[in-house]
C-alpha cells in the first residue's frame, strides 16, 4: 500500500488496451477456448461485453460476471496469457520504461482486469507490485477459474472510484486510460485530469469527455514536461502525402505514430501554401510544384520526399536555404520506364499501333508494309543516366546498335558508343529516346531544328519530361512524315487529377502512343518507391542521417545511444564550428560524438552530448547568427 504522505502528483494508469494493446480477459478467452467449435462466437460475446462496459453502456459488475461465466479457463491458460501479453505491451510504454522505473513510487496501475496476469507484465517494466490494484480470480481445487473475489471493490460498479476514495492520495491525480470507468475518476472528483489514451483503441464516448486525448504515452509525458524517450512526440509531427503515393508509404509513417494526411491528387501553389503551414514532412510525386513561395510559408517543414526520380518540381536552392532536406527515389522505377520505352519502340517500329487502330475501325490490313524488326536498328539515347544505361543494355540484347549523348562524360556500357554532340546522334539514330532531367536549361532541347536533323521516318520517344520537347514541332514532324511514330508519356502541362480532361495537339494523330505519365507507374515500382523514400525520410527524422539527400551534405550517422543529438544546419561561412565549440566550453558540455559536412550553401553539424546540461545552453546554440534550422533528438 502507498504510505507516502508528502503531496505530489500521482499517475493512475489503466492496464487493458492502455498498458497493453489488448484486453486481457478477451485474450484469455481466446486462449482457453482453442479447439472449441464455438470459440469465435463465445470470444465475440466476451468482447461485446467488454466494449459495452468500457463505453459505460453496461453495469461493470454485471458485465464482469457474465464474462467470467463464459471463460471456461484455468491457471495454465493464465500463464499462457502472460507470455502473450509480454509481446503486446503498448509501444509507447515499452520505449518509456525509464519513466516507469524512475517514477514507480508515484505510478499506480488501477485496473478492472486481474492481478494474476497484470503483475508479471508491469513489474518487468519497473513498476511495483504493491502499486497494482486489480481484481483476483477464484479457482477451484483443479485450478479452474470459477469467479472473482467479490470483496474487492474493483469487481463492483464504480469500483475504481471507490478504490481511489479509499486511498485518499495526498496530491494531484492524473488518470490515463481508454475506458469510461477511467473517466469516472475525474467525474467523481478523485482525479484532477483524465487523459483518453488512443494508441490502441479510440472510443468516442470516452474521448469526448477527456481533458486531453493522448495518442501515446509520449504525448502525455510531453504535455506534463516529464522525462521521455522522444524529444518530441511523433503524434505531433504532421506528414502530408500527395498524388496517391503507394499505401506502404503511409503505413510506414503511421506505424511509427506520425500524424499522416493522405490526398490522392496534386495541389497548386495556393492550395499547397494553405495546407503546408503545420506540415513537417511533405511527400509528392511529379505534378506538385514546391516553389520558393511555398517554402516561405512552411515554417515547420524539415524534409521533402519526391516519390519519383526527378526533383525539378522542387526549388532545391530555396529548400536548401530554408534548411529543408530533399530526398528522391533515383533507382526504384528505372526498370518500369525502360520496359515501357522498349514496348513502345517495338510497337511503333512494327506498325502495331496503326494496324490496331484500323482493326477497331473494321479494317483488315494483313501486310508487311512499314513493319520492321528492331534488330539492326540504331537506338539513340539522349541522356545516359540510370534509365538510359539500362535501356542501352536491353536495346543491345535485342540486337540494336546503341549510341548515346550526355553532357556529362559517362562510361559506355557494353558496346554502346558515345557521340560528341546531340546533332551527331540525331543524324544517325533510327529511334531517338529522351532520358534527360527536367532542369530549366533542358526546355525545348528538341525543337523544329532538331527534328529536321533526324532521319526521315524516325521513331521518337519522350518518357523524360514534358518541357524538354517542343510539342508543336513534334506535331509538325509527325504530320509531315519526318517522324514515323512517337511514344509520349510526359507533357508540358498535365492534369492534376484523373478527373481533369487531357488536352494536347498530339491527340488523334496516327501512329502516336499517348500515355498519362505512367512510365514509373507499375505496382512493383510504386511499392519500391513507397518503401525507399520513407526509409530515407525516417532515417533523417529519427537519426539525422542524410543519405540519399539531393541537396544536403551526405552524412551516415550511428544510432543514437545514451546521448542527446543536436542537429545544426547553418549557412556555410567560416567560423561556425568554433562558435559552437565555444558555447560547449562555456557550459562544460561533454561531446561524445561530432560530425560536420558542408556543401556550397550550407553546413550540417551533428553533436552527440551527455544528457545533463544547464538551462540556456540549447538557446545559445539556436541563437548562433548563421543558424538556419536546429533540432534535438533523444
Amino acid at each position: 500500500m502507498l504510505t507516502n504522505t508528502i503531496e505530489q502528483t500521482y499517475y493512475v494508469i489503466d492496464f487493458d488496451s492502455t498498458f497493453t494493446q489488448v484486453e486481457g480477459l478477451d485474450e484469455l478467452a481466446n486462449i482457453a477456448l482453442a479447439g472449441n467449435p464455438n470459440r469465435e462466437k463465445v470470444v465475440q460475446q466476451i468482447r461485446d461485453l467488454t466494449d459495452a462496459a468500457m463505453n459505460g453502456e453496461l453495469s461493470f459488475a454485471e458485465g464482469l460476471r457474465q464474462r467470467i461465466s463464459l471463460l471456461q479457463a484455468n491457471r495454465s491458460h493464465v500463464e499462457a496469457l502472460v507470455d502473450f501479453l509480454r509481446t503486446k505491451v503498448s509501444d509507447s510504454f515499452a520505449r518509456n520504461r525509464a519513466f516507469l522505473r524512475d517514477y514507480s513510487e508515484a505510478i499506480l496501475i488501477v485496473s478492472s482486469g486481474f492481478k494474476e496476469f497484470i503483475v508479471p507484465i508491469v513489474t518487468e517494466l519497473g513498476l511495483k507490485e504493491e502499486n497494482v490494484y486489480a481484481n483476483t480470480f477464484r479457482f477451484d481445487a483443479d485450478d479452474n477459474i470459477i469467479g472473482v473475489d467479490d470483496e474487492n471493490v474493483l469487481s463492483q460498479d464504480k469500483g475504481k472510484v471507490k478504490l481511489l476514495e479509499s486511498l485518499a492520495l495526498p496530491g494531484d491525480v492524473c488518470v490515463i486510460g481508454d475506458g469510461y470507468t477511467d473517466y469516472e475518476l475525474r467525474e467523481a472528483g478523485v482525479a484532477s485530469r483524465f487523459y483518453a489514451f488512443t494508441e490502441n483503441v479510440e472510443r468516442t464516448k470516452v474521448t469526448s469527455v477527456a481533458d486531453h486525448v493522448v495518442p501515446s504515452l509520449d504525448e502525455f509525458l510531453f504535455l506534463n514536461n516529464l522525462p521521455r524517450s522522444q524529444s518530441y512526440p511523433k503524434s505531433r509531427i504532421k506528414i502530408l502525402l500527395l498524388e496517391n503515393v503507394h499505401p506502404v508509404a503511409r503505413q510506414a509513417f503511421e506505424e511509427q505514430g506520425f500524424n499522416v494526411e493522405f490526398l490522392k491528387g496534386a495541389l497548386d501553389e495556393d492550395e499547397l501554401i494553405e495546407k503546408i503551414k503545420d506540415v513537417t514532412i511533405l511527400g509528392i510525386r511529379s505534378k506538385t510544384n514546391v516553389t520558393r513561395r511555398v517554402l516561405e510559408n512552411a515554417p515547420r517543414l524539415i524534409a521533402i520526399g519526391a516519390f519519383c526520380i526527378g526533383t525539378n518540381q522542387i526549388d532545391l536552392k530555396a529548400a536548401t536555404e530554408k534548411g529543408v532536406a530533399v530526398f528522391n527515389a533515383p533507382y526504384s522505377n528505372t526498370r518500369s520506364v525502360v520496359e515501357l520505352a522498349v514496348g513502345e519502340m517495338i510497337m511503333l517500329i512494327r506498325n502495331v499501333v496503326t494496324k490496331s487502330n484500323g482493326m477497331h475501325e473494321g479494317k483488315w490490313d494483313k501486310s508487311a508494309n512499314n513493319s520492321f524488326e528492331v534488330r539492326g536498328k540504331k537506338l539513340g539515347l539522349v541522356g545516359y543516366g540510370h534509365i538510359g544505361t539500362q535501356l542501352s543494355v536491353i536495346g543491345e540484347a535485342l540486337g540494336m546498335e546503341v549510341y548515346f549523348y550526355d553532357v556529362v562524360d559517362k562510361m559506355p556500357i557494353g558496346n554502346a558508343k558515345k557521340l560528341k554532340s546531340l546533332d551527331d546522334l540525331l543524324r544517325i539514330a533510327d529511334v531517338v529516346s529522351m532520358h534527360i532531367d527536367g532542369r530549366k536549361d533542358n526546355k525545348n532541347v528538341i525543337g523544329k531544328r532538331e527534328f529536321e536533323l533526324m532521319k526521315d521516318g524516325v521513331v521518337f520517344l519522350n518518357l523524360a519530361r514534358g518541357h524538354v520537347v517542343e510539342v508543336e514541332a513534334l506535331v509538325e514532324a509527325l504530320k509531315s512524315g519526318k517522324v514515323w511514330g512517337a511514344g509520349v508519356d510526359v507533357f508540358p502541362y498535365e492534369p492534376k487529377t484523373n478527373n481533369e480532361p487531357f488536352e494536347s495537339e498530339l491527340r488523334g494523330l496516327p501512329n502516336v502512343i499517348l500515355t498519362p505519365h505512367i512510365g514509373g507507374s507499375t505496382e512493383e515500382a510504386q511499392e519500391g518507391i513507397g518503401h525507399y523514400v520513407p526509409e530515407r525520410l525516417l532515417e533523417y527524422i529519427n537519426n539525422g542521417s542524410t543519405t540519399g539527400s539531393v541537396n544536403f551534405p551526405e552524412v551516415q550517422l550511428p544510432l543514437l545511444k545514451g546521448s542527446h543529438r543536436l542537429l545544426h544546419i547553418h549557412k556555410n561561412v567560416p567560423g561556425i564550428l568554433a562558435k559552437l565549440n565555444n558555447i560547449f566550453a562555456k557550459y562544460n558540455v561533454n561531446i561524445t560524438g561530432q560530425y560536420l559536412k558542408t556543401n556550397e550553401q550550407i553546413g550540417y553539424v551533428i553533436m552527440d552530448v551527455e544528457r545533463s546540461y544547464e538551462d540556456g545552453f540549447i538557446d545559445e546554440i539556436k541563437n548562433v547568427e548563421e543558424t538556419i534550422k536546429f533540432r534535438m533528438l533523444y
